[in-house]
């Protein structure tokens, strides 16, 4: 029997470790400042947050002895300029009578000598690690002109022995919290456009179904158990609709259903394999797997049905595509001399790369900016989490220390 539970504190064993690798075509050089009060604290904000800047691969930190500053300090820029930083965070962390925290911090542009602005958040000691997040966020959309996406989660699995786990994360792969429990597997978590809940299929009934489950309150709904199997939810852009893989017509089809529940609506009649659904991020299409070309290969149709629309061309064996929230990239993992790879499709011109030099690459999913991707794979042995640049260039391992671990997904933006 499968335990439902609201989200509850990870222990000490399952810690992740970020370990970034490799080097972007074009760096922000940044510096931030050990916040004044920190000292005090086992989260260190300005380490959080230069983590943060490093792995998204837009920015490399320039180690220069500053000493503690707050976010009211003038800084003395010209030491800065010389050794090539661009930028200064600098901050505090102060605590309240109330046992409450106040973060504050200022961005500095070294370079022209310009206050960038800053912001403050007020939080339980339990919400430092998001206060640094949004700090991180704050300045990434200040330095490049994107949506920083520190601050969001990702959800994933983990197995050890005979026991799964659906986990929500921070984006950094800390601050993990268990969702669910189950001595059955648990796959295809596919977070809900408002972030507010998790769909994923459960084997609890000795098949696979479909639940909807609320991420605050633990609470879920059945919502495919239909005869065979049910598979492979994806929401639709509006939250509306799932699209789903069932073969209760007999082999595995598209289905669409209401995220409320219901009867669902067949959107290919098809003799072939169709499967892993991906909703475009207008809600039009819907990008899948099918082996109706003979191996199994990435289409496109309507979301109200129509023709079929072939995507990928490069290789005999294509499946798990993911379409980037601006609408201009897929990612999906191609099997290249027996091993599988991550690769990066251009939706304009069809230009494919892969990114990766692991063999056993899985579950891709795009970070909300569009900017990053987070997978699975094996390295040494052991599944762990990656994210990546889009080009490959800059990774970062979230090694997990619970087990193996599969089936990422990345949320979507915070909304307060």
């Amino acid at each position: 029997m499968v335990c439902t539970l609201a989200l509850m504190a990870l222990s000490s064993h399952a810690q992740f470790k970020i370990d970034v690798s490799g080097v972007g075509l074009t760096q922000l050089p940044v510096t931030v400042a050990a916040f004044k009060g920190q000292e005090a604290l086992s989260q260190k904000i300005s380490e959080i947050v230069l983590a943060d800047l490093q792995r998204s691969g837009q920015f490399r930190a320039i180690d220069i002895a500053l000493g503690v500053m707050d976010e009211a300090t003038k800084p003395e820029l010209s030491a800065l300029r010389q050794a090539g930083a661009d930028a200064l965070a600098t901050g505090s962390v102060t605590k309240l009578a109330d046992g409450r925290f106040d973060v504050r911090f200022r961005l500095w542009d070294v370079v022209k000598g310009l206050d960038q602005g800053g912001q403050g958040f007020v939080v339980a000691a339990l919400d430092l690690r998001m206060a640094a997040h949004r700090v991180a966020d704050y300045i990434y959309e200040k330095l490049t002109g994107d949506k920083g996406v520190f601050s969001t989660r990702i959800a994933y699995v983990t197995k050890v022995g005979t026991r799964f786990q659906l986990w929500v994360a921070d984006a950094d792969g800390e601050n993990a919290q268990s969702a669910l429990a189950s001595p059955e597997p648990i796959i295809s978590p596919a977070w809900s456009p408002d972030g507010n809940q998790l769909a994923y299929v459960s084997f609890e009934s000795r098949k696979p179904v479909i639940y909807v489950h609320n991420v605050s309150t633990g609470k879920r709904k059945l919502i495919a158990n239909f005869k065979g199997s049910n598979s492979a939810p994806a929401w639709s852009p509006d939250g509306k609709t799932l699209a789903v893989t069932l073969s209760r017509d007999g082999g595995s089809q598209l289905f669409l259903l209401s995220a409320a529940g219901g009867e669902p609506r067949r959107l290919i009649q098809s003799s072939s394999i169709d499967t892993e659904p991906a909703f475009s991020p207008d809600g039009q299409s819907i990008y899948f797997v099918s082996d109706r070309g003979g191996a199994p290969q990435i289409y496109k149709v309507a979301a109200t049905g129509g023709n079929v629309e072939r995507i990928t061309f490069t290789g005999t064996y294509n499946i798990s595509p993911a379409v980037s929230a601006d609408g201009r990239w897929l990612a999906y993992i191609s099997r290249v001399s027996g091993v599988f790879k991550l690769h990066v499709m251009s939706l304009t011109d069809g230009t494919a790369t892969a990114l990766t030099d692991t063999a056993a690459d899985e579950s891709p999913s795009f970070s909300p900016n569009s900017k990053l991707l987070v997978y699975a794979t094996q390295q040494q042995g052991r599944e762990a989490l990656m994210t990546s640049t889009l080009d490959g260039r800059v990774k970062a391992r979230l090694n997990g220390q619970g087990g193996d671990i599969r089936e990422p997904h990345w949320g979507p933006f915070f909304k307060p």
